[in-house]
């Protein structure tokens, strides 16, 4: 698993930004810290409850320079259906091929959902060189982040 201190793995997937395009994470790299929100699987409850506390928090990350990006196995339309129903403004990364998961060191199971192979929760700051200086991840993939503690160290990086 990825590690505060570690050189954050690059991720080059499919973005949900309202359209369907390209992503390359090194290309969100030196304009600020990245946020990224590894999360198992949209219009799930506590996945819609995380990315609705993240874009309720959006004012915070932007006066702090940060690019706030979820990340899922979620196929692209169905995360721009997600953006649209919750009103986010922040892009969401389709992982479908899920190898910034494994890259990561996220992969779980929830069979009860039948989601496979999806990320588990976490979240990683990454600084302007790419460098991880916050990491959080939980055991529990129903339980979120400290919010507070996430702007903090977003603020900090």
């Amino acid at each position: 698993m990825v590690e505060t201190g570690d050189s954050a793995p690059n991720i080059t997937a499919t973005i949900a930004n309202g359209e369907v395009e390209a992503f390359d994470l090194s290309e969100h790299l030196g304009d600020g810290p990245v946020v990224l929100a590894f999360f198992p699987g949209a219009f799930t409850p506590p996945c819609s409850n995380e990315m609705v506390a993240l874009q309720n928090h959006i004012g915070d990350f932007e006066d702090a320079g940060a690019t706030v990006l979820g990340v899922s196995a979620d196929s692209a339309f169905s995360l721009n259906a997600f953006r649209d129903e919750h009103g986010l403004e922040f892009d969401l990364v389709s992982d479908m091929g899920r190898q910034a998961i494994q890259d990561y060191g996220l992969e779980i199971d929830i069979e009860d959902l039948g989601l496979l192979g999806v990320a588990n929760r976490a979240v990683f700051v990454l600084d302007d060189d790419g460098t991880v200086s916050y990491t959080w991840t939980t055991d529990d993939p129903t339980v979120e982040p400290d919010y507070e503690e996430l702007i903090d160290a977003v603020q900090n990086a």
